[in-house]
């Protein structure tokens, strides 16, 4: 089955709200419980539910390393603008090759 619009829309928003689960994990080690335990059980629910409808029609290796990569990218620069994680060039590098990755996973898809 051919990729759909909506299963590529699907995927992103899957990372995006794995994203929101690794906020409630920070959350959670800072003291925060209930916003934390929110945070983690409706991202990550929410995440698994849309990757899995992103993978009717993606395969499932592309689809996990693309929602793998949009969570590690969003998470990285999550902690580098709200908590002041490192910045240094090398860091940056590489999250670059992941956006890489990313995109040329789904140019050859």
């Amino acid at each position: 089955m051919e990729p759909t619009t909506f299963h590529w829309m699907a995927l992103l928003a899957s990372g995006c709200f794995e994203i929101v689960g690794v906020t409630g994990f920070d959350r959670l080690n800072r003291g925060r419980r209930r916003s934390g335990l929110l945070l983690l059980a409706g991202g990550f629910g929410c995440s698994l539910g849309l990757l899995s409808i992103a993978m009717r029609s993606i395969d499932m290796g592309v689809a996990y390393a693309i929602f793998t990569g949009i969570g590690t990218l969003g998470s990285t620069l999550m902690g580098m603008l709200f908590w002041h994680e490192s910045r240094r060039p090398l860091r940056l590098a590489f999250v670059a090759t992941i956006v890489a990755a990313v995109v040329g996973l789904k140019l050859v898809s």
